[in-house]
């Protein structure tokens, strides 16, 4: 199975969901995805003030590309801030975060496989 297709339409049409682990304000769209791969498009979203230490680093089987749209988040092991317009691609075991935010922040985020 692959992603589904979709012609544009507003994101907002796709309700936020919380996001597995331990974290109950850090939510998702999932926009896209393939349940067999894990392959998916989404937008994460980070309320002001999340912390996400309790899901520890994370460190993924795929490939991960991200962009923030909007606010900023540390990472808490590198002890580095970034904010709106930079960019991460992360290749399949690459430890990240956790993240603390104070401000708030919102991603767009691409997975797929290795």
């Amino acid at each position: 199975m692959a992603k589904p297709e979709h012609e544009f339409f507003p994101v907002t049409d796709v309700e936020f969901t919380r996001c597995a682990g331990s974290v109950d304000s850090l939510v998702e769209r999932v926009l896209a995805s393939d349940p067999e791969t894990g392959v998916a498009t989404r937008v994460l979203h980070l309320p002001p003030g999340t912390d996400t230490t309790p899901n520890g680093v994370q460190v993924h089987d795929f490939w991960e590309e991200v962009y923030i749209v909007e606010g900023s988040f540390t990472d808490v092991r590198l002890g580095r801030t970034f904010s709106a317009g930079e960019f991460a691609c992360r290749p399949p075991g690459m430890p990240h975060g956790p993240w603390t935010t104070e401000e708030g922040v919102t991603t767009f985020e691409v997975r797929y496989p290795a």
